[in-house]
């Protein structure tokens, strides 16, 4: 065993019942460990989809780089940035996680009259490329820390499956061998000891008649 432990009565109801603890808890964390899998699985598929948004997106935007040079007095890039990306605290799996609800843009400060029309059309395709990407970097917020809390899961799950409860299980049955031993051999002890008392007193007896005899006759 990694560790030496007391051969004791105490340590033996001590390592019972931790086997009982760690057998309770053992389902509840295997449990867990299968709803962040599939949890993860569904985030991991969302991400994809919200990555093919994103490439959709680029691809309209894609179009009007040829014209971008012209810049037509409207730093379309500016406005396209989102000023704030609203999100949302779920518990997922029983993990608090962020969940992406929406973005927000500055107000569009140009004349609509004195700038050519692919502005407006090209400043709402790079504003739906900058929602996709933030939906797909909360998503992926979202997958990180339910990725990093499955590894804990799993870590504890072969923590108690392949060290603790294989750990206790030896214990006991090296303590209960040792115990069973010290009880064979007090046993034993116990009926030399009789044997001896039951010797010692029927040595004794003749001897107490002899001399009862000897009274009598004197």
């Amino acid at each position: 065993m990694a560790k030496k432990i007391r051969l004791t009565r105490p340590e033996l109801k001590r390592q019972r019942d931790m086997l009982g603890r760690y057998e309770r808890y053992l389902p509840m964390l295997k449990l867990k460990q299968q709803q962040l899998q599939v949890t993860v699985r569904e985030v991991a598929h969302r991400i994809r989809t919200a990555e093919q948004a994103l490439a959709a997106a680029r691809a309209r935007f894609a179009s009007y780089q040829a014209v971008m040079a012209q810049r037509a007095g409207v730093d379309v890039h500016r406005l396209a940035a989102p000023e704030a990306v609203a999100t949302e605290t779920h518990n997922v799996a029983g993990i608090n996680v962020p969940v992406f609800k929406s973005v927000a843009f500055a107000v569009v400060d140009y004349s609509l009259f004195a700038t050519p029309p692919w502005v407006d059309r090209a400043l709402a395709d790079l504003r739906d490329v900058n929602r996709a990407r933030a939906e797909v970097d909360v998503l992926q917020q979202q997958h990180d820390i339910l990725q990093r809390e499955l590894t804990k899961i799993i870590q504890r799950v072969n923590l108690f499956e392949k060290i603790k409860i294989p750990e206790a299980l030896e214990a006991i049955r090296v303590i209960r061998i040792h115990l069973g031993d010290e009880m064979t051999a007090a046993v034993g002890r116990a009926k030399i000891a009789k044997a001896k008392l039951s010797s010692s007193s029927s040595g004794k007896e003749p001897l107490r008649e002899a001399e009862g005899d000897k009274a009598r006759s004197a």
